[in-house]
């Protein structure tokens, strides 16, 4: 069901500052910040050519990043995620399968302007997925 990797997504308390940090230091590839307003995360993506990594910073003090900073406050991995030929069909799979999508269980649109979803960690040995449609 699963295709390729990604991205691995990384929460940080300064977008401007990781995102330097991956540009001037690593010498990366990085995208211009974009807002989310839908999923309250600005993001920035490190292009390293097979794959991607995701860096996500609140967008507001309401942001699930902002909660998961109170708790890691230098930031730390937040996410992966994986392609899906279609996603409603993985949806309708996985909760077959007993696992939980997070939110009401629809998709939404992705920082890629494809539809999204997030499985409960839980159900994962701890970590969040994501599954983009590819």
């Amino acid at each position: 069901m699963i295709g390729k990797l990604n991205h691995v997504a990384i929460a940080v308390p300064d977008l401007t500052a990781s995102a330097a940090l991956y540009e001037n230091t690593l010498g990366a590839s990085v995208s211009a910040p974009q807002a989310l307003p839908d999923h309250g995360v600005s993001v920035v993506f490190v292009d390293l050519g097979n794959t991607k990594v995701e860096l996500l910073a609140p967008l507001g003090d309401h942001s699930p990043i902002a909660k998961f900073l109170e708790s890691n406050p230098q930031g730390g991995m937040h996410h992966i995620c994986f392609e899906v030929d279609d996603i409603v069909a993985a949806a309708d799979k996985l909760k077959a399968d007993g696992a939980r999508v997070l939110g009401d269980g629809n998709p939404k649109t992705g920082a890629h302007g494809k539809p999204v979803l997030f499985l409960h960690p839980k159900d994962f040995s701890g970590t969040l997925i994501e599954l983009e449609e590819a």
